[in-house]
C-alpha cells in the first residue's frame, strides 16, 4: 500500500460569534462540518466552495444538536443555499425544542427532495449505525467513525459524533463536543487514531477537559490543532491551560480568534500539506507552518510492518 495523490483542503471559519464551523474537502467531495452559518462565514464559504470547483455542499455533518453546532436559521440557510445530498446528524434524541426543530427541518428537507426525485441521505449516526460499519483494517483512506458507541443518559457533550476524515492527503480528526476520560482512552487505544491524525479540532472548543489533557495530546500526537471559538468568547477558549500544554509538546494550536485557518495539500499531494492562520476579514496571514501526513509515512513501511499496525479497531465509514 502507497500513498495516492489527493488534493486535499480545510478549513476552519471565524464565525463572530459563538460556535465552530470547518470544511473538509478531498476525492471531490465538500463535507461541512457543523451547521453553522454567519454574516462572517458566508463569503468564505462560498470562496473556499469556488477554490475547490464546486458550487454547493455534498455532505453537511453535524456532530452535535448544541446550539453553536446547530443553529436552526443557519441549518435553514445551507438547506435552502447550499443543498447537500447527504446530512449526518447526531444520534441522540435532541435535548431542547430548537433542537426537535432542527431534527424536523432535516427530515422535511428530505420529504421535499424525495417529491422533487432528488435523493437526500439523511444518517443518524447512532450506535446501531456504527455497529453496522464494516470493520476499518489497513482501508487508509476511508473515514471512520469513532463514536457515539452508546449514548450517555441525559448528556449532549459526550454523545457528540467523533469521526476521522481519512480520504484525502492529509486527515482530520473531529472530536465534536466529546470529553469523558473514557471515550479518550478508546481513541489512545486506536492504532489508527493514535497513529494518524494530522489535523485535530480540539475537543469542545478547547476546553479543560480529558479529550485535551496532557495524556491524550501526547498519545496522539497531532501536526497540528484547532480551535473553533469566538475571541471574547466567555469561557477563554481555548483554555490557557490547553494552549499550555500543546506548547509543551511542541504541537502548534491555530485558532479562529484570529482569523480562518487554511489548510491546503502540496503537490503532488500525496504527502506535505501547509496551514496558515489568516487575520480576520484579510487574506493576510499570522502564522503559516508546513507538515509531512502521518499517513504517508506509515504507508511507506513494508507490507508486514503495515499489516501489524493497521487491525480492525473502528468502523469505517460508507
Amino acid at each position: 500500500m502507497t500513498s495516492r495523490p489527493v488534493r486535499t483542503c480545510f478549513r476552519a471559519y471565524q464565525l463572530g460569534n459563538a460556535g465552530a464551523s470547518f470544511s473538509f474537502f478531498s476525492e471531490n467531495i465538500f463535507t461541512l462540518i457543523e451547521a453553522r452559518l454567519t454574516d462572517i462565514s458566508r463569503p468564505n464559504l462560498d470562496q473556499e466552495l469556488a477554490y475547490c470547483g464546486k458550487s454547493s455542499i455534498d455532505v453537511l455533518h453535524i456532530t452535535s444538536w448544541d446550539n453553536d453546532h446547530c443553529a436552526m436559521t443557519d441549518l435553514e440557510e445551507i438547506l435552502s443555499c447550499y443543498e447537500p445530498i447527504k446530512i449526518e446528524y447526531p444520534g441522540y434524541p435532541p435535548h431542547s425544542e430548537t433542537a426537535k426543530k432542527c431534527l424536523r427541518i432535516i427530515k422535511n428537507y428530505q420529504t421535499i427532495n424525495f417529491d422533487r426525485n432528488r435523493h437526500v441521505k439523511c444518517i443518524a449516526v447512532d450506535p446501531s449505525y456504527i455497529d453496522s460499519l464494516k470493520s476499518a483494517e489497513d482501508l487508509a483512506y476511508r473515514d471512520i467513525l469513532y463514536h457515539p458507541r452508546f449514548l450517555f443518559d441525559g448528556e449532549s457533550n459526550n454523545n457528540s459524533t467523533i469521526k476521522l476524515f481519512r480520504n484525502g492527503c492529509f486527515n482530520v480528526a473531529s472530536l465534536g463536543d466529546v470529553e469523558d476520560a473514557n471515550i479518550g482512552a478508546y481513541l489512545r487505544r486506536s492504532k489508527i487514531f493514535g497513529r494518524e491524525v494530522d489535523v485535530l479540532l480540539l475537543a469542545h472548543h478547547g476546553s479543560d477537559c480529558p479529550t485535551n489533557s496532557k495524556k491524550f495530546l501526547e498519545a496522539i500526537q497531532p501536526r497540528i490543532t484547532i480551535c473553533g471559538s469566538h475571541f471574547d468568547n466567555q469561557f477563554d477558549h481555548p483554555r490557557p491551560e490547553v494552549r499550555q500544554r500543546l506548547f509543551d509538546l511542541h504541537i502548534p494550536l491555530m485558532t479562529t480568534k484570529t482569523g480562518d485557518v487554511l489548510i491546503r495539500s502540496l503537490p503532488p499531494h500525496t504527502h506535505k500539506f501547509t496551514a496558515k492562520n489568516l487575520i480576520a476579514n484579510s487574506t493576510k496571514i499570522s502564522s503559516e507552518q508546513d507538515f509531512v501526513s502521518r499517513k504517508s509515512q506509515l504507508l511507506s513501511m513494508n507490507a508486514d510492518t503495515i499489516r501489524n499496525i493497521y487491525r480492525p479497531h473502528s468502523k469505517w465509514h460508507r
